[in-house]
């Protein structure tokens, strides 16, 4: 079967078209990205602007289009923080799927910790153990921690990189006044957010997904030599002062790190940091699957039924 998997996200619009079937690993055949970046089309009243919902529906309408080319049976469509946020969201729901005859839904952040961990677990298998799993996207950070395919707890919070690079560090490159307030949020917002049976996990293994976390672990490899496949603390330590020095144009130039990423990616670096530290974990795995693998895998699990 042929899937569209429809991601509509803080950073991008992203449909990812996948050939799958239960019990079968599924297998990219085609994918296209839209940078649109919907958190910077919110007005000081919440909501998503006109702009905002024009560029997005036309996104929208590239990503149907794509998808209606490479004949996808279905088209599985979620939306996450920036919609999730906007108090004009549900009204901009209910015009995309009216207009588009999609059935559009925002996930939770509670849902999309669940079906990233669920992803992850599916990736590693059971003689990983104990999972404890971060994801940083444009507008949250989700964890969750537990032994089976269902995570045990799960939390969301606003600590998105796009998010903090624009609520935060307006600079170019970043004074230290910046720095120094956004790393005392995120301290402060997990410190007072993540919940006891997270902080106390017992986790035996741990593990990143999300372009962020991969981002920075190429960035160790670059300059540390480290292996890309982790993410270790020690090298984000070395890492971030290097970054915050670093204008925008000198950030674009480093290898893996995009226009838009480089924006971004101090903010994401603080976050990683912190959590790292608060979850005293010294070393985190890059799992390629994530939320859009959840979707499918968890949508293929129901079809059995």
């Amino acid at each position: 079967m042929r899937l569209g998997v429809l991601d509509v996200g803080s950073n991008t619009v992203h449909l990812q078209v996948v050939d799958a079937h239960p019990g079968a690993r599924p297998s990219p055949a085609s994918s296209q990205k839209v940078e649109l970046r919907l958190h910077e089309y919110l007005n000081k009243e919440g909501d998503i602007t006109p702009e905002g919902v024009v560029l997005l529906e036309t996104a929208i309408a590239d990503a149907i289009s794509h998808a209606r080319e490479f004949q996808t049976e279905e088209i599985l469509a979620f939306a996450t923080s920036a919609i999730r946020d906007a108090k004009n969201g549900k009204e901009i729901l209910d015009q995309i799927n009216q207009r588009f005859e999609i059935d559009l839904q925002v996930l939770s952040g509670d849902d999309e910790a669940r079906m990233t961990f669920f992803a992850v677990r599916r990736w590693l298998g059971w003689s990983s153990g104990r999972l404890l799993v971060l994801d940083i996207g444009g507008g949250s950070l989700e964890i969750a921690v537990g032994d089976d395919e269902s995570a045990e707890a799960t939390v969301s919070l606003p600590l998105g990189a796009s998010r903090l690079t624009r609520e935060y560090l307006g600079s170019d490159p970043h004074i230290s006044k910046e720095i120094k307030a956004l790393e005392s949020y995120v301290a402060e917002q997990i410190k007072e957010s993540v919940p006891r049976d997270i902080m106390d996990h017992f986790a035996d293994h741990f593990v990143a997904t999300s372009k962020t976390f991969r981002t920075l672990a190429r960035l160790s490899e670059h300059w540390f030599g480290d292996n890309a496949k982790y993410l270790k603390i020690n090298s984000l330590n070395k890492m971030i002062p290097k970054l915050q020095a670093m204008s925008n144009k000198e950030r674009a130039e480093l290898p893996g790190v995009s226009q838009s990423r480089a924006r971004q990616i101090v903010a994401g670096a603080i976050v990683a940091h912190t959590a790292m530290e608060k979850l005293q974990i010294n070393e985190l795995e890059i799992c390629p699957w994530a939320l859009r693998e959840g979707i499918v895998l968890r949508w293929l699990d129901w079809m059995e039924r």
